[in-house]
């Protein structure tokens, strides 16, 4: 009976045809070098493009998710209702932008091997740890010298 987890890919039981390790093939023949300076140009931009809806979870979408419920709360006179459609909204949105965030990453791959590079995994563990941070940091720093809040019991404001 065999049943160390290397022998069938990490799992007890054996795994289906086609459900292993992707495997790619050969790179692709390279094109012209202005055809591989566009490819990495426009894999460039899907980068940027990545970023930005990554950054887009810290500020835009939330408000969005806001705004919504407070004009479903005005319009139903009831703030469940309002703080349900906010809730609804954001993760919505997030859910939605998760999955543009997976195609864009696959198209990044995709271009990245159009231009040349040996491209195996895709960006968007390190685009979305990138963007926490930046967000993270830039939260931080409104909640300390712009919203008001006080630091201390004592009542220091800055």
């Amino acid at each position: 009976m065999r049943t160390d987890p290397t022998e069938n890919g990490g799992l007890f039981i054996g795994r289906r045809p086609g459900t292993g390790p992707i495997r790619y093939r050969a790179l692709p023949a390279p094109g012209s070098k202005a055809r591989r300076r566009i490819d990495a140009t426009f894999a460039a931009l899907l980068i940027l493009l990545m970023t930005l809806i990554g950054l887009s979870y810290w500020g835009p979408l939330p408000l969005l998710g806001l705004w919504v419920g407070s004009q479903v709360q005005y319009l139903t006179d009831s703030p469940g209702t309002g703080v349900l459609s906010a809730f609804l909204v954001v993760l919505g949105s997030l859910m939605f932008g998760l999955v543009i965030l997976k195609q864009l990453d696959r198209y990044w791959i995709l271009t990245r091997r159009a231009a040349g590079h040996d491209q195996r995994e895709g960006a968007l563990g390190r685009i979305f740890g990138v963007t926490c941070l930046l967000g993270a940091a830039g939260f931080s720093v409104w909640l300390l010298l712009f919203s008001g809040a006080e630091l201390a019991p004592v009542g220091i404001r800055f």
